[in-house]
């Protein structure tokens, strides 16, 4: 007589430790953005795409939207409480130490002109949202606007990533295919914006010479 443990259907048991797992590494991502989150977020929506079930594509979709938030969220808590203090504290330096003066200007003037709803082309834009929000800090953008903006910003970034990602599972018909695809346009998408700069940067030097 099998026990109930041997019954259990290998996809239940990776799905009750993927999502937990997706939920702590996004949130943590935004709490530390060294974390390919968009990454994650698309190799999950692969395996998802693959299982073919759709309750499994929207639980990709809310435990990594709600990572996202719950990890913004706390971020400018964190950023709000260092701004009062004396001394700073480590997760301000943090958050300023990643916004270079340019991207920050350009961050204030966007948050001027559109107010809240520029967090969600920060989301969108790769390395965009540290710079925003500490133009939000900055500008002592209380933690209830804040966070009403930024719910539409985290579900238009995890929608996003799961595109790429069932776009990266539709094209291939192994699932660890998908996931090097879906990876690989990530790292693109990122290093995208970054390129851009230097070229802009070249090209302007070259007619300044």
């Amino acid at each position: 007589m099998l026990s109930a443990a041997t019954q259990v259907p290998p996809e239940t048991t990776q799905q009750a430790v993927g999502y937990p797992s997706l939920f702590l590494l996004v949130f943590l991502g935004a709490l530390v953005p060294v974390i390919p989150t968009g990454a994650l977020v698309s190799s999950a929506a692969v395996v998802a795409f693959h299982h073919g079930a759709p309750l499994t594509l929207l639980f990709v979709f809310a435990a990594a939207a709600l990572a996202a938030f719950l990890g913004d969220i706390v971020l400018y808590w964190l950023g709000r409480r260092g701004m009062r203090s004396k001394n700073g504290s480590k997760w301000l330096e943090a958050i300023r130490s990643r916004a270079p003066e340019e991207r920050l200007a350009q961050a204030q003037e966007k948050l001027d002109d559109h107010g809240v709803m520029v967090l969600v082309l920060s989301r969108l834009v790769p390395a965009g949202r540290i710079p925003v929000m500490l133009a939000c800090l900055l500008a002592r953008m209380p933690l209830r606007q804040f966070a009403r903006g930024d719910v539409p910003a985290c579900l238009a970034w995890a929608a996003t990533y799961q595109v790429i990602g069932i776009l990266g599972g539709s094209l291939f018909p192994e699932p660890w295919q998908g996931v090097v695809a879906a990876i690989a346009l990530t790292v693109l998408i990122s290093a995208a914006p970054g390129v851009w700069r230097k070229v802009r940067g070249r090209e302007s030097g070259g007619q300044h010479a």
